[in-house]
C-alpha cells in the first residue's frame, strides 16, 4: 500500500472518530461569535510565527556557543555550559518564563515582555540546540581530525572543510524537529500576557463563551505550522542520512 494512501486512511478514520464523538455528545456549535474575532486569531498567529523565528535564530547562536564551551577542554568553561544546559533542560519552561519576566527582567529594568519572552524561549531552546550541536560535532571520527592536521590544515580549515560539512548533515533533521517543539512551546508565552496565538484564543473564548470554537482554530493554526516542519524534518533525515564510517 502506498504511504500516502495509508496516511489518508488513518487521518480519515481519526477524523471520523472525533466527529462521531462530537455528534454523540450533541455539542451545540456557535461559530458566528468566534468568526467576528477572526482578525484576532490572525494577529496572534503571525505574532507566534515572528516570536518563534526570532527565538530560533537566537537559540541557534546560543546552542553553537554552548556546544563549543562544552568541548573547549577548559574545566570552568565546560562546567558553566553544562550547568546551563542541565538547569534549563531540568526545569519547566513555565517557571523559567515567570522568573525571567517577573524577577530577572524587573531587576534589570527590562519591561518589554515580547523581548523577555523571546529571550527566555531562546535560552530554553538553546540548551537543547547545544546538545544537538555537541552530538553532531562529537560524531565526527577523531581519525579525520588527525588526518586534517597531518596534511597541514589549520584549525579553521579543519572546521570549515572537514567538520562543518559533516556536522551540518547530522544536526539538520534534529534542528528542524526542535523548531517544531519551539513553536508549540511558544504557547506558554501567554502566561506573561504576550498577545500570541494561545492568549488571543483564550481571550476570544472569554468574550464568546464558545470554548471549542475558540480552541479548535488554535489547534488548526499550530498544525498549519508544525506539520510542514515535521515533513521537512523527515525529508532531511532521508536526504542527509549519515552512515558512520
Amino acid at each position: 500500500m502506498p504511504r500516502w494512501l495509508a496516511h489518508t486512511i488513518v487521518v480519515a478514520v481519526f477524523t471520523g472518530l472525533i466527529a462521531l464523538a462530537f455528534w454523540r455528545v450533541g455539542y451545540d456549535w456557535n461559530w458566528s461569535g468566534v468568526w467576528d474575532y477572526r482578525q484576532k486569531f490572525l494577529q496572534g498567529w503571525f505574532t507566534t510565527v515572528a516570536l518563534s523565528l526570532a527565538a530560533l535564530l537566537a537559540s541557534t547562536a546560543i546552542g553553537v556557543i554552548a556546544a563549543q564551551m562544552m568541548r573547549s577542554g577548559i574545566a570552568l568553561v565546560e562546567s558553566a555550559a553544562r550547568v546551563y544546559v542541565e538547569f534549563i533542560r531540568g526545569t519547566p519552561l513555565l517557571v523559567q518564563l515567570l522568573i525571567g519576566f517577573y524577577v530577572v527582567a524587573s531587576a534589570v529594568g527590562l519591561e518589554n515582555r515580547y523581548v523577555v519572552g523571546t529571550l527566555v524561549l531562546a535560552l530554553f531552546s538553546g540548551a537543547y540546540m547545544a546538545e544537538i550541536f555537541r552530538g553532531g560535532l562529537d560524531a565526527i571520527p577523531r581519525a579525520q581530525l588527525d588526518s586534517a592536521r597531518a596534511i597541514g590544515l589549520s584549525p579553521w580549515q579543519t572546521l570549515r572543510l572537514v567538520v562543518l560539512p559533516q556536522a551540518v548533515r547530522i544536526v539538520l533533521p534534529s534542528v528542524a524537529g526542535q523548531l517544531v517543539s519551539l513553536i508549540k512551546d511558544s504557547s506558554l508565552l501567554s502566561v506573561i500576557a504576550i498577545s500570541e496565538f494561545t492568549l488571543n484564543a483564550q481571550e476570544v473564548n472569554s468574550f464568546t463563551y464558545s470554548t471549542l470554537e475558540s480552541y479548535l482554530p488554535l489547534a488548526a493554526g499550530y498544525l498549519a505550522l508544525t506539520l510542514p516542519l515535521s515533513a521537512l524534518s523527515r525529508w532531511l533525515e532521508r536526504r542527509f542520512a549519515y552512515e558512520a564510517a
